[in-house]
């Protein structure tokens, strides 16, 4: 287990449901997203903890909440991103069908990537990854834990 000590000071946490079907089809999702943020921060030559994790470990750990955290499936299947289909701006909503979540000006550093079914959400995955979401949300991540 990582020690929350760590993780308070630089982490980023992804987190997938913990149903069957979450487990089967966003947590692989997860790992994929994990590994392209590793190679970010690595050619960046910034040290950060990266952890996937589930809905609920991650809503029943208080010091997990202070850190930027990516969320991966919809809120049928994931708790967390039933908690912030809410709370967190929309950026993209494509045909009411699949959704990247997450605050313009990234003062809140949660993202939430969604679709209706399990390819919408690898489609949500890849514009996250693809269409310069993710950087833009490590360029905050790094400002927030080195700034």
């Amino acid at each position: 287990m990582i020690p929350d000590n760590n993780l308070v000071e630089n982490g980023i946490i992804i987190v997938t449901g913990s149903t069957l079907r979450a487990e089967q089809m966003d947590r692989p999702l997860a790992y994929r997203l994990k590994s392209a943020i590793e190679d970010i921060l690595k050619k960046q030559s910034m040290e950060c903890t990266v952890v996937v994790l589930s809905d609920l470990w991650y809503l029943n750990g208080e010091a997990l909440k202070r850190l930027p955290m990516v969320s991966i499936g919809g809120p049928g299947v994931n708790a967390v991103s039933a908690n912030l289909y809410r709370n967190l701006p929309n950026s993209l909503v494509i045909d009411d069908l699949l959704m990247i979540q997450m605050d313009p000006e990234l003062k809140d550093l949660r993202v939430c990537l969604w679709g209706l079914d399990h390819n919408l959400t690898v489609d949500a995955l890849e514009i996250f990854l693809q269409k310069g979401y993710m950087d833009r949300f490590l360029q905050a991540v790094t400002t927030h834990l080195h700034g």
